[in-house]
């Protein structure tokens, strides 16, 4: 052993006493055991990125861009980070196959610090903020079967905690507590999940791949049916110019832009802009596929198996998702993908095929796709709050395992705090007839965040070029495929994304910072309950 490497094996030992300890000298206690295999990994990674994302988000995206080949361009450019981003993470995550995954690779590569504010930021909404979304997702579709499942009926009314307010030319929404038979819907489902996910983790992965084959079965059935019995000539893909959102009666609206897009040259920069904003949606259901890397302490062969998983599940996930738009593309017109009731174009899709029978078969295949979407959430999510507090920067007993050789009071913590998100929501008033409409705040969460996320992402990349430096001599299972060029793809392109953000949605994204940003204070209080003796 090298003196270098035994004074970094000293020093990752003061930084992390916690880690250490419970690895290697209480060998007594329960320990997180390597029971998932290359299926159940690559499980985790299909499950946790499709959820009911791809079944909407296509809508909003279509609006932006005005066009069937641009819809694709932003799946594919938003695939692009996926797999550039998932080549890379390949790499770290063989490198450290530890519980917590993501969390591990910044604080090796960047400081504590930076670990932490991920942690933080995960915890504190992109994490459980995901989870409340998605039952709040699979309780609307529910709906679909029984209207007694209603964002509606309520069982608490709104109580208004803030009314709607202005600063100066500023209008900020106000904020209510409910809850109506969606939202307990959305409650149970979490607590359900989390309840079984602390049975150990056969009851978990067998949930997740039974739920998984499922939805992939499903999406692959939506792809299918849509391509064959849904081609038609009436579709978008007949009627409507591919390259010429103009000719589709597309403008850029200059509220959108801060600009009047008068000149070609204008609205060319415009398209391009809204491009950006277009992925957003794509980027969303096609994110968590890091999830996987949470749970590495759990894997087996980790430096050949954690790869594979990566690679695999994100090629197929891509791949479905484009084959998705395609179906949407050559069976509906791109009206009636862009004005979708209430966005579900793969209903639209359905029904334009199957009539009424479609509506209630996507809303089946939606309950099943979150489901087990939450259920990969919510498995490897804790796993990443349980390696912060075993570095003493998280509760205390969040580091802890139960007798079935899993994190149950990370699982719990979690559980309750998405859970408690699904409650909050905003509201506005018309001022014309002062009728209230109520949204939930975790949506407007999730919009805050997704810079911040793509941020962590780009770092973490970042990550393997910075190790390749700081630490040549560490043992790599796994080299990315085509570096330097495929890290650095990535980082520019999350680069343009997130600048373009930054330009088109200032306060979402200044939001989203200070969110993050108020892990610093927490930081350093727990990091000097670390330090103390």
């Amino acid at each position: 052993m090298s003196s270098k490497v035994f004074l970094d094996m000293c020093t990752i030992g003061q930084l992390y006493p916690h880690e250490l300890m419970g690895q290697e000298t209480n060998n007594s206690a329960p320990k997180l055991v390597r029971g998932l295999g290359l299926l159940d990994a690559t499980m985790i990674v299909v499950g946790s990125m499709i959820g009911s994302g791809i079944f909407i988000v296509s809508a909003e995206s279509s609006r932006l861009v005005g066009a069937p080949g641009w819809l694709l361009v932003a799946w594919a450019l938003a695939g692009v980070l996926t797999i550039t981003g998932a080549l890379c993470c390949a790499e770290l995550a063989a490198m450290w196959p530890r519980a917590g995954g993501q969390y591990v690779f910044l604080r090796e590569a960047f400081g504590p610090s930076i670990g932490f504010l991920f942690g933080w930021a995960l915890f504190l909404v992109i994490q459980t903020g995901t989870i409340a979304a998605v039952a709040v997702a699979f309780a609307n579709f529910s709906g679909v079967l029984t209207d007694s499942i209603s964002a509606e009926k309520y069982l608490i009314h709104p109580l208004v905690i803030l009314q709607p307010y202005k600063l100066g030319s500023l209008s900020f929404n106000g904020y209510a507590l409910s809850l109506s038979t969606q939202q307990l819907v959305a409650v149970v489902m979490i607590l359900l999940l989390t309840l079984t996910n602390t049975r150990g983790l056969k009851t978990g992965k067998l949930i997740q791949n039974t739920f998984t084959f499922t939805k992939t079965a499903a999406l692959l059935g939506v792809v299918i049916v849509g391509l064959t019995l849904g081609w038609n000539h009436q579709s978008a893909a007949y009627t409507s110019s591919w390259w010429n959102p103009s000719a589709n009666g597309w403008h850029p609206a200059s509220s959108q832009l801060g600009f009047e897009a008068t000149t070609e040259g204008l609205i060319a920069t415009a398209l391009v802009m809204l491009l950006g904003l277009a992925m957003v949606g794509p980027l969303f259901a096609q994110s968590a596929w890091n999830n996987v890397t949470f749970t590495a302490g759990e894997v087996r062969d980790p430096g050949r198996n954690l790869p594979r998983a990566l690679l695999l599940g994100c090629f197929l996930v891509v791949g479905l998702y484009l084959l998705a738009n395609l179906a949407y593309i050559v069976t509906l017109p791109l009206p009636a993908i862009q004005n979708a009731p209430q966005n579900r174009v793969a209903t639209a899709t359905m029904q334009a095929i199957l009539g009424s029978r479609g509506t209630v078969v996507m809303a089946l295949a939606i309950m099943v796709s979150t489901f087990g979407c939450n259920n990969g959430l919510i498995l490897a999510g804790a796993r990443v709050y349980y390696a912060m507090a075993r570095d003493g920067l998280f509760f205390k007993r969040v580091a802890s395992v139960n007798s079935r050789h899993v994190p149950a009071v990370a699982l719990i913590t979690q559980g309750v705090w998405a859970a408690l998100l699904t409650l909050p929501r905003t509201f506005t008033v018309d001022p014309q007839n002062g009728t209230a409409t109520y949204a939930n705040v975790y949506t407007q969460l999730l919009e805050y965040i997704v810079s911040a996320d793509l941020v962590f992402y780009a770092l973490m990349v970042g990550a393997v070029i910075v190790m390749r430096r700081k630490a040549p001599e560490i043992e790599r299972p796994y080299r990315t495929f085509g570096y330097p060029l495929v890290p650095l793809i990535y980082i520019v392109l999350a680069g343009i994304f997130i600048i373009d953000l930054a330009y088109l949605r200032p306060s979402t994204s200044g939001i989203g910072y200070l969110l993050v940003f108020t892990g610093i204070p927490v930081y350093l209080i727990w990091r000097r309950r670390a330090a103390t003796p």
